[in-house]
Parts: C-alpha cells; sequence; structure tokens
C-alpha cells in the first residue's frame, strides 16, 4: 500500500519512530519544534528531529504551533493519508485530527492509560513500577484518551534514569509502530478503548520539580533523582548554592533529621524521613560532575547540618 505520512516530533526520543517510517513508508513531511537556545552559551539549537529529518533529505517545518496558517497550508499541501506523532509537545487541533484519511496515530511511552500527559517515563519511575512500556494510539481531541492498536510491555530496571529508559522505550516504540500499522491502514485492527478506571495523568515537569524534600523517605527520593535524569535534574541547596545531584540511591540508617548532612561509606549523605540519601554523583555549582567521594574532598562542613 502507498500512502503519505507526515511525521510530527522533536526530541531523541522519537528518532527511531521516524528513521523506521523513512524505511518503511513515504514520509510527505516533517513537522518539528522550533530551534532553542541551549546550553552554557545558549547557542540555538535544532531538535534532534530536525537533524535527521535533514540528514534523510525530507522537508520540515518549524512552527511555533501547529494552527499558525502558514504551517496548516503546508500540512495541507502535503495531504497525509496519515499522521504519525511521537513527543512532538503540542496538542493536535480537531482540523489536523481530521485531516488524514487514517487519522493521527502517537506513539506513547506508556502502557495506557496507566500515564497519560506529558511526562510518563518520568512518572512511571517515580511511581516505582517495575514495568511500562508503549502504546500505539489512534489520536481523539482528548490527552492520550484515544483508542489503542496496540501494545508491547518492558521491564523498568533498578538503575534505570529517565535517559535509560527513554532510549530503549524509543526502539520499542519504532519497532510497535512499524508492526501495527499494516494491519491498521488494511482495515484488519479495530482500535480498542481504553479502560477509564484505571487513568493516571503525568503533567509536564517544571524546573523547581527537582528540588529534594529530605522530608520524604530516602527511597522516594532516589526514584527522584533517576526519574529527573536527565531533566529538570534533582538538586538540593548547600552552602546557599545549587547542588545537582545526578545519581544517589537510599540506604536504611537511623536518620538524625531530615536535611542533615552525613558521611556514609565514604560518600556524602543526607538524612530524610526514613533512611539515609546517598550521593553517588553530583555537580557543585559552576562545576563539572564528580563521584561523592570527589567532591567530599573539597567540600568543607560536609557533616555540619544544616536545612
Amino acid at each position: 500500500m502507498s500512502i503519505d505520512i507526515v511525521f510530527m516530533g522533536s526530541p531523541d526520543f522519537a528518532l527511531p519512530t521516524l528513521r523506521a517510517l523513512a524505511e518503511h513508508y513515504q514520509v510527505a513531511g516533517v513537522i518539528t519544534q522550533p530551534d532553542r537556545p541551549a546550553g552554557r552559551g545558549r547557542l540555538l539549537t535544532p531538535p534532534p528531529v530536525k537533524i535527521l529529518a535533514q540528514e534523510l533529505g525530507l522537508p520540515v517545518i518549524q512552527p511555533d504551533r501547529l494552527r499558525e496558517p502558514e504551517a496548516m497550508q503546508q500540512l495541507r499541501a502535503w495531504a497525509p493519508d496519515l499522521i504519525v506523532v511521537a513527543a512532538f509537545g503540542q496538542i493536535l487541533r480537531p482540523e489536523v485530527l481530521d485531516l488524514p484519511a487514517y487519522g493521527c496515530v502517537n506513539v506513547h511511552a506508556s502502557l495506557l492509560p496507566r500515564w497519560r500527559g506529558a511526562a510518563p517515563i518520568q512518572a512511571a519511575l517515580l511511581a516505582g513500577d517495575e514495568q511500562t512500556g508503549i502504546t500505539i494510539m489512534k489520536m481523539d481531541p482528548g490527552v492520550d484518551t484515544g483508542p489503542i492498536l496496540g501494545q508491547r510491555a518492558g521491564a523498568i530496571y533498578p538503575d534505570d534514569t529517565a535517559a535509560s529508559l527513554a532510549a530503549r522505550l524509543a526502539l520499542l516504540g519504532a519497532e510497535l509502530l512499524v508492526e501495527t500499522l499494516p494491519a491498521y491502514l488494511g482495515g484488519s485492527l479495530t482500535p480498542q478503548p481504553q479502560d477509564e478506571s484505571r487513568a493516571n495523568y503525568a503533567p509536564m515537569l517544571k524546573k523547581e520539580d527537582g528540588q529534594l524534600d529530605f522530608h520524604q523517605p530516602a527511597k522516594s527520593l532516589a526514584r527522584l533523582v533517576r526519574a529527573f535524569n536527565p531533566w529538570p535534574g534533582a538538586y538540593t541547596l548547600w552552602q546557599g548554592q545549587r547542588l545537582k545531584i545526578h545519581h544517589a540511591h537510599a540506604v536504611e540508617a537511623p536518620s538524625p533529621g531530615a536535611g542533615q548532612t552525613r558521611i556514609h561509606a565514604g560518600l556524602p549523605a543526607i538524612a530524610t524521613s526514613h533512611g539515609l540519601l546517598v550521593l553517588d554523583e553530583v555537580q557543585p555549582a559552576g562545576k563539572k560532575s564528580m563521584p561523592g567521594k570527589v567532591f567530599l574532598q573539597g567540600a568543607r562542613g560536609w557533616e555540619v547540618s544544616h536545612d
């Protein structure tokens, strides 16, 4: 079957899906987010999907909002039979959802309806889920509420971060999509409604969400560190400056009081409401990331408790 597909996506998670579509179908065009300032120099940086689209020789546009007249004009000119979305970052309006004959299909990083919303990978890690997965979903006007075309589960490992889990799910999503589309496009696959009674929502994360609250148990904070690596990043304030925490683990130990600093097995640790959060890798303000043991060598006063 010869069909034209428009792809919408932006971050690294979307790359395997775009690559797989380009190998199996005619991709008429790509829509991604505008270039954004990034890094210390705040240099204007293209989203990963734009870079791959250009490498593949695919036409690409980058509207601030898809509803812009020029963007809609180009989308209609591409005349897609199907739109595929993977981490695009914008909600599609009905005029877009209804444009292709086969509608819009989303590659979502959760076993819907477990985690709907903008941050399903982080939500699964925060909740301590032991598995997550990919859902191929036909989109409707709601937020990840559309009927399911296919699902595949994957394990969450004890040392997974959002980055490592997203990388595996991205590959799983691309694989499942190309397995699902032939039956869907051929009319032999019936979309299945979601079980609304099992739905949970994973809202968009903000940078301030990464500040650790040591009145929570150490196990919960260790999950947060993993969930927020690489973004928005977990941190605490020490000696008036931000201390980023890239990797940490929880240990059962008497807690002298939430927020007090300690040394545990040669590593910096912070007391919580239950147990210690041991800091395996940190990044002091203005410095590069370093192992906890290296940080301790220059961290005068670490054992002095603080709030």
